[in-house]
């Protein structure tokens, strides 16, 4: 195998803290002509490698039957106007707006990343963006038509956006983002027809003195429909997902009447939660903020915080499980819970009470909540081995009916089991696989895990894993420490200083599965993506023995340097910085880069990239994998480079198969199963 030329070595060495450090390949940050000519060569150098492996022709047409096959479920349900607007997916796998089940939009070229229907369902705010980016352009959508207005407004990245009564709209934007910087970001108000560039800040930098900002904050606001007030997030750091109301941490809240938001430097924005709360999920009432606070309650409680002043009342005290989330339905307040992994939900009175249990309809995970037309909620709930299914909530009854019936192979079974870590502390992990299937000490073992942010790998279905069960794989996810499975405490014992079990616990789990007899080292596959880079790269380091193949997507591997990109400077809560001593010694545990070293017999390495990357850019695989050649090992390491990919998000279903047919390729051939 001819490999592409190495890439250039021009050491930078710094002394940081005391602590000397080295980056032979520095240069790539600058990603200018001659790092393009070098991730090119590697693109194509990975390219024919994946394309001659045997078998992947084969498994790139059973994965486009299994897509075909899977169908289209509906997510992001949102009910405007009295229609139900979804997103779902076209022929080719590319989102597409539906409005009461029938297409309304398709985006074309351009990738649909979130939509904000106005509340009479006359207009959509839609985010579009190219080629993965994730840099989208809100644009104002005519139900009526189907067609965009003029309007345009470009890096409103997320779907920050509220409308207001008199049909102009608030969103966030970041404006810089053109110089590679998401500082001194700020929400502005937008009339249809007005020209963006004037458009007056209505929360941001200097603007009021009772919400005070740090350069790098990010002030959003969430008006529901038809509310009388209004609530600002500051997010001090990366936030969990695409909206504001869940999966938080590290941030203040406050809140004013929607009326005064006509003059921001008079409104009288009162703080409702402190930093110091540790706020992770919140519901708004018609006069009161429902707070899911993990501060003095590590699993969490609820608490009801009136928006005009008056005494902060417990609803729900914290339990047993791990309170995720709450909604106001009529007078109860439902309550998201996660016991061992699986979703639970219960509802209590707006003002506290007993505790109703609404029996949940498969033990699986809660994946969506939505309002119906008719004002009711739906459930989309999801299983490890059945594709998700929506759940109509009856509020008098307190029961989920199924709104319509989700099948799955019926021949794979789930069960989880712990593995004890090195430090004694019991780790779940979620085994998947066919019924059929014993330990023998053989089976072919995909691991993976994430284990940042808090974030829970809640249970689901993913028809791709089909080409591994065929084969007589397990799939096994590794629940681990800096992951929300077990509440505030499991995250804190997985992030900064304490990254190291994050690591550990993946390795721990490998050798768990191996003493239980499930599968021996080399028949491991280590998988992980994104910040799962993190606890997959840093067990590649330690115990590349462990492992007959390592795939890393788009991944975190150089810790050090990520706080200087785009994306990094609001990841240091959970990661660390290099400003001190002790940012620097969490940021050394998770740095995956800096660990290699020569003369180690690494396994097999399939690294994936997205040229788009804003999230991860695409230096951070590109110096590992140069770094990776260069310590003489002799299995394969590839970098897979998508010219029109991100992060992942946007990509259309024939993108994932063709990527998903390498790394099954890659992988199989790595452990010398018959593709």
């Amino acid at each position: 195998m001819s490999l592409p030329p190495a890439a250039r070595v021009a050491p930078v060495r710094e002394t940081l803290h005391g602590v000397a450090v080295e980056d032979p390949y520095r240069w790539m940050e600058a990603q200018d002509a001659e790092f393009d000519a070098w991730l090119d060569a590697e693109a194509a150098h990975a390219a024919r490698e994946l394309s001659a492996l045997p078998g992947r022709a084969g498994i790139h047409a059973r994965l486009r039957e299994l897509s075909a096959g899977a169908g289209s479920t509906r997510h992001g349900l949102v009910a405007a106007g009295g229609r139900l607007f979804d997103l779902r997916a076209d022929a080719g796998g590319a989102p597409v707006l539906a409005v009461d089940g029938a297409v309304l939009f398709a985006p074309g070229a351009d990738s649909l990343d979130w939509y904000v229907p106005s509340p009479d369902g006359t207009l959509v705010a839609c985010g579009l963006s190219g080629g993965g980016s994730e840099r989208s352009a809100l644009r104002i959508l005519s139900v009526a038509t189907g067609r965009l207005l003029p309007d345009r407004i470009d890096d409103v990245w997320h779907p920050y956006v509220s409308w207001l009564g008199d049909g102009s709209l608030l969103y966030h934007r970041y404006p810089h983002a053109a110089a590679g910087r998401r500082d001194l970001s700020a929400t502005r108000r937008h009339r249809l027809g007005d020209d963006p560039a004037a458009d007056p800040v209505v929360l941001g930098p200097d603007a009021h003195p009772g919400v005070p900002l740090a350069p790098t904050d990010r002030p959003l606001l969430m008006v529901p429909p038809g509310g009388a007030w209004a609530l600002a997030l500051v997010a001090h750091g990366a936030l969990g997902g695409g909206g504001i109301d869940e999966r938080l941490r590290d941030c203040t809240l406050y809140a004013a009447p929607v009326a005064a938001l006509d003059d921001p430097a008079t409104c009288p924005w009162r703080r409702v939660a402190a930093r110091e709360d540790e706020t992770v999920a919140f519901a708004l009432g018609p006069d009161a903020a429902y707070l899911v606070v993990a501060a003095d309650a590590p699993r969490r409680r609820v608490l009801r915080v009136p928006f005009g002043g008056g005494p902060v009342t417990e609803v729900v005290p914290q339990g047993p499980r791990v309170i995720e989330a709450v909604r106001v339905v009529d007078d109860r307040l439902l309550v998201r819970d996660l016991d061992g992994g699986v979703s639970r939900l219960r509802r209590v009175p707006l003002d506290g009470g007993p505790a109703e249990e609404v029996p949940m309809p498969v033990e699986g995970g809660l994946r969506e909540w939505a309002s119906l037309p008719d004002g009711g909620p739906a459930l989309l709930v999801g299983t490890w081995t059945a594709p998700a299914a929506w759940y109509r909530y009856d509020p008098a009854t307190g029961t989920l009916a199924p709104e319509e019936v989700a099948e799955g192979p019926g021949d794979l079974t789930f069960h989880r089991v712990v593995v004890t870590a090195r430090d004694g502390t019991e780790v779940p992990v979620s085994l998947i696989h066919r019924a059929d299937l014993v330990p023998d000490g053989e089976r072919p073992v995909w691991l993976t895990g994430y284990g940042s942010y808090g974030i829970v790998l809640s249970p689901a279905h993913e028809p791709h894993r089909r080409v591994w069960f065929e084969r007589g794989g397990v799939w096994a996810v590794a629940h681990l420490r800096g992951g929300g499975e077990h509440g505030r405490d499991w995250h804190r014992a997985g992030r900064l200083l304490t990254k190291e079990n994050t690591v550990t616990d993946l390795i721990d789990c490998a050798t768990g599965l191996i003493d239980a007899g499930w599968t021996r080292p080399g028949r491991l596959v280590a998988c992980g993506g994104s910040a799962g880079g993190i606890p997959v790269g840093g067990a590649l380091v330690r115990r590349p023995d462990l492992w007959g193949a390592v795939v890393l997507n788009v991944p975190l591997l150089d810790s050090l340097r990520f706080e200087f990109s785009e994306n990094g400077p609001v990841n240091v809560p959970e990661l660390g910085t290099v400003g001190t001593p002790d940012g620097l010694r969490a940021l050394l545990i998770s740095d995956t880069y800096r660990r290699l070293r020569d003369g180690v017999a690494y396994p097999p390495v399939l690294v994936t990239a997205g040229r788009n990357d804003s999230r991860l850019p695409p230096w951070q695989p590109g110096k590992f994998v140069a770094r990776l050649r260069a310590t003489g090992t002799a299995a394969p390491v590839l970098l897979r480079v998508d010219a029109a990919g991100g992060h992942g998000p946007g990509a259309t279903t024939a993108q994932r198969d063709a990527e998903l047919a390498d790394t099954y390729a890659f992988v199989l051939d790595a452990l010398g199963i018959d593709a």
